[in-house]
């Protein structure tokens, strides 16, 4: 989840993009940003400080056409995809989503593909025709931050979803053809947590089975409640090599039929990639070499990490 400044005003000078960061997974770093939402209409996870500050919002669809009518006067996007800001694009109500669809067909004929975050909130909202017709559209994948299959650690961050939610999430969207990017959070568990984290994610992506994962290393950041139980020894995180172990036992545990793995966020101590199975062996021969050798030198520097 990249932090994204990025503000554009139209030619008569007002500004398209409310000012502030916008955030887009480091994936979507060459599409085009279409901000259609403003802030996180949950915005109670307890580690998130993404969207502090922001009232939710719908923008009115006049401000969306206006943005799309400056963007048709660009170049195309190499990456021919959009992502659609802020947190949860999704959660709009269907005929909205399907107008701002529609309006991107429509003023930007290169586009191949529409991005967006969602969760289970937002998709088990929709029918699966309804989710059929935003594929048709060209929404072709969702990111969701599942973060862990832990019902306990859902509960202590305020997820606002469950493991079975999870799970019929990830079947809806596969059986409206929309491609589902998981995201899990190493650590997030805490000490006391960890090793069942671990294995509850293992399972819980087992369950669902998504065609892309993407680990990241949760970062206690100031201002939100998980950091003020860090710093107050309610919650205690994990170390650099617990947290190498949990992601040791989600890739060992999970059972997925062909994924795209990761862990090479800006987050994480230890960048892999793999496509699993395929390449399950080799990436746990990787981190049972560093975790043997316990030396932080094969680690990434802390200067180094980025939320």
């Amino acid at each position: 989840m990249t932090v994204h400044p990025f503000m554009t005003t139209g030619p008569d000078g007002r500004t398209l993009i409310p000012g502030g960061s916008v955030y887009r997974p480091p994936s979507e770093h060459a599409s085009l940003l279409l901000q259609v939402t403003v802030g996180c209409s949950h915005n109670r996870c307890s580690y998130c400080a993404m969207y502090q500050g922001k009232r939710f919002a719908i923008r009115p669809h006049a401000e969306i056409e206006a943005l799309l009518d400056h963007y048709a006067k660009l170049a195309p996007a190499p990456s021919g995809r959009v992502f659609l800001c802020d947190g949860d694009a999704l959660i709009m109500p269907q005929k909205r989503l399907v107008s701002v669809l529609s309006a991107i067909r429509e003023r930007l004929p290169w586009v191949r593909r529409v991005c967006s975050y969602g969760d289970t909130r937002s998709v088990l909202r929709k029918s699966i025709d309804e989710l059929k017709e935003l594929r048709a559209l060209g929404l072709g994948m969702i990111y969701h931050g599942v973060e862990t299959g832990d019902e306990q650690s859902m509960a202590a961050i305020v997820k606002g979803a469950t493991r079975a939610e999870a799970i019929e999430t990830a079947q809806r969207l596969k059986a409206a053809g929309i491609l589902h990017s998981v995201i899990v959070l190493l650590g997030i568990g805490g000490v006391g947590g960890s090793a069942r984290h671990a294995e509850a994610t293992a399972s819980l992506l087992s369950e669902m089975d998504p065609a892309f994962v993407g680990a990241l290393t949760v970062t206690p950041v100031p201002g939100t409640p998980l950091h003020d139980a860090a710093e107050s020894g309610a919650f205690e995180l994990p170390t650099k090599f617990q947290m190498l172990g949990e992601l040791r036992t989600i890739i060992a545990g999970a059972d997925l039929t062909g994924c795209r793995f990761s862990s090479n966020h800006a987050s994480n101590y230890l960048p892999l990639r793999g496509q699993l199975p395929r390449d399950k062996a080799g990436m746990l021969r990787a981190l049972d070499q560093v975790l043997a050798a316990g030396d932080e030198r094969m680690l990434k520097p802390e200067w180094m990490r980025g939320l």
